[in-house]
C-alpha cells in the first residue's frame, strides 16, 4: 500500500523535545513535498510545517515557528520533524502527507497519502 507512515510520538514534559519521522511505504519520498498537520482533541486539523521535495525551501506555522524544525533524508526516504521548547498546547495526532506541488502544501485538500498518525502529548 502506498502511504506515509509517522513514528516518533510520545509522552513528554513541558520544555522537553520529540522528533518525528515520515516515511514513505512502497513510494519514493523524493518528488514530493512533505507537510506536518496536527489535530488537537476537539479541533480542526491544522498545518505545522512544510518542505519541498529537495529540502531547500521550508515553511511553518505561526504556533511552532522558532521552535520546530523540519528536514529531510531523500537518501533514506524519510522527513523529520524536530519538535524542541515542546508546551502543553501542541498536545495532538500529528499526521505526514505529500504532494507534488510545494505551494499547495498549505492547503490539506491538496495532500494526498496520509499516514495514520502518531500522537504527541506534552505534560508534566
Amino acid at each position: 500500500q502506498l502511504q506515509l507512515v509517522e513514528s516518533g510520538g510520545g509522552l513528554v514534559q513541558p520544555g522537553g523535545s520529540l522528533r518525528l519521522s515520515c516515511a514513505a511505504s512502497g513510494f519514493s519520498l523524493d518528488v514530493y513535498a512533505i507537510g506536518w498537520f496536527r489535530q488537537a482533541p476537539g479541533k480542526e486539523r491544522e498545518g505545522v510545517s512544510c518542505i519541498s521535495s529537495s529540502g531547500d525551501q521550508t515553511n511553518y506555522g505561526k504556533s511552532v515557528k522558532g521552535r520546530f524544525t523540519i528536514s529531510r533524508d531523500n537518501a533514506n526516504n524519510t522527513v523529520t520533524l524536530q519538535m524542541n521548547s515542546l508546551k502543553p498546547e501542541d498536545t495532538a495526532v500529528y499526521y505526514c502527507a505529500a504532494t507534488k506541488t510545494f505551494s499547495l502544501c498549505v492547503f490539506q485538500r491538496y495532500l494526498e497519502r496520509w499516514g495514520q498518525g502518531t500522537l504527541v502529548t506534552v505534560s508534566s
